[in-house]
């Protein structure tokens, strides 16, 4: 459950966790717990139980940071989830 500490441990890049619900955890809080409990000075980034969707999409924004593609990629991206939100809304009126 504790790899991202050891992997944050050995690099100066940055690190995501995804804490995952398994069978054998206490409906994940161990392995969220144990992500987020680092000591001072080996920094991981977390999202949330089984976020490896939103882990992703964090990393292309600490990409896009300095890769103009990838920030116009993701852009693209939130636009498209916002035009489906918003037609969801027409739909339940």
């Amino acid at each position: 459950a504790h790899l991202p500490g050891m992997v944050a441990s050995l690099t100066t890049l940055p690190v995501i966790g995804v804490p995952i619900k398994s069978s054998n955890s206490i409906d994940g809080w161990d392995s969220i717990l144990s992500i987020l409990q680092m000591p001072g000075g080996i920094p991981v980034a977390t999202v949330a139980l089984n976020g490896a969707k939103n882990a992703g999409i964090l990393a292309a924004e600490i990409l896009g940071a300095f890769d103009e593609k990838i920030a116009a990629k993701l852009a693209d991206y939130k636009e498209s989830l916002k035009e489906k939100v918003l037609k969801t809304v027409e739909e339940l009126k």
